[in-house]
């Protein structure tokens, strides 16, 4: 495995400071960031705006499960409690795809399934992923789509709750 798509987001505490917890955890490893964008919260629960954006990750070491695995450490370190399901969250990691070399890797075992089962439902997922690759690609219902189109595929209001903000995320020195 070398390549990882992340979705991270954050809507209790200091949400900036957590996005950035990921990018210095992964050190090295980060090749690309999106823009940072404030998103209404997915999901019904009622709760506070969310901080979004994508990492794209390379390490040659690491498979599906090591990213599952670095992904949940990031946020333990960052005071994760599941309690409620889409519930607000100090820190949320999704691993959204892999690819090994230039295939997709596809999961669907007890503990992770890749392609995430709803990234193409998600336009804070799909709207910083674009920004970072505008030629995404995702396999949904065993059919590889392009990114644009799955994200113009939702409605409008799903669309508009991804706001551009002027916050960035920096690389590790």
């Amino acid at each position: 495995m070398t390549l990882v798509v992340l979705s991270v987001g954050s809507n209790l505490g200091d949400r900036m400071a957590r996005l950035q917890a990921v990018v210095d955890g992964l050190g090295d490893a980060v090749r690309a960031l999106s823009p940072v964008y404030e998103t209404d919260a997915w999901g019904g629960v009622e709760q506070g705006p969310f901080l979004n954006a994508v990492v794209i990750a390379d390490d040659d070491n690491a498979d599906g499960h090591e990213w599952l695995r670095r992904a949940q450490a990031l946020e333990i370190a960052n005071d994760r409690v599941r309690e409620q399901k889409w519930g607000p969250r100090t820190l949320d990691v999704d691993l959204v795809s892999c690819y090994d070399a230039d295939a997709e890797v596809f999961s669907d075992d007890e503990r992770l399934t890749l392609p995430h089962p709803l990234a193409h439902l998600r336009a804070f997922v799909m709207v910083p992923w674009l920004a970072v690759d505008p030629d995404a690609e995702l396999t949904v219902a065993g059919e590889r789509q392009r990114v644009d189109r799955l994200l113009a595929e939702l409605e409008p209001a799903d669309r508009d709750g991804v706001r551009l903000t002027g916050l960035v995320l920096g690389l590790s020195a």
